[in-house]
């Protein structure tokens, strides 16, 4: 009778420990942060500049079948001390070259020395190993904002990180 009684304690704790994996559900991802009133925008002539990002959401491990899935954060950095950094476009592609995500829906800013981060799950596979962010953003002349993303992952009980950085395109 007691050891029934153990085995039956060990058999409900281990259901009730399991976890299950649910296939990747997209949250809700625009960002209602730092929003601007779009009638002010639109009547200034404004020029942008567009930023690239690569980001990967995996990466292949000891062969093309094999994938370590990562996670991966945009860090936007306005670097200015005197002026604020706006956003007006902030979009994730994957490997292919089409449109996953737009993360804002209209344009955004960011104050002197603040940084906004964005962060693609681990269990995100939409994106691929090619994935990258478009960035349009516009601001004062001698602004220099830095575009950079941070992946993370692990292999066993190891874990790494690596990052990359943005570069202007036409």
């Amino acid at each position: 009778m007691k050891y029934s009684f153990v085995l039956i304690y060990l058999l409900a704790l281990t259901s009730v420990s399991c976890d299950q994996k649910t296939p990747y559900e997209k949250k809700e991802t625009i960002s209602t942060e730092h929003h601007l009133n779009d009638t002010l925008i639109n009547e200034v002539d404004i020029k942008t500049k567009k930023v690239y990002v690569p980001v990967y959401s995996d990466i292949y491990q000891r062969t093309r079948n094999e994938r370590t899935l990562l996670t991966s954060t945009l860090s936007i950095h306005n670097t200015s001390e005197t002026d604020t950094l706006f956003i007006s476009r902030l979009d994730y592609y994957n490997t292919e070259g089409k449109l996953v995500r737009k993360y804002i829906n209209s344009s955004i800013f960011l104050n002197t020395f603040e940084t906004i981060e964005y962060v693609v799950d681990q269990d995100d596979n939409t994106g691929g190993s090619g994935a990258n962010f478009i960035i349009e953003w516009y601001g004062n002349e001698k602004l220099n904002p830095i575009f950079q993303a941070v992946m993370v992952g692990g292999l066993g009980n190891k874990s790494f990180s690596f990052t990359t950085d943005g570069v202007e395109i036409d």
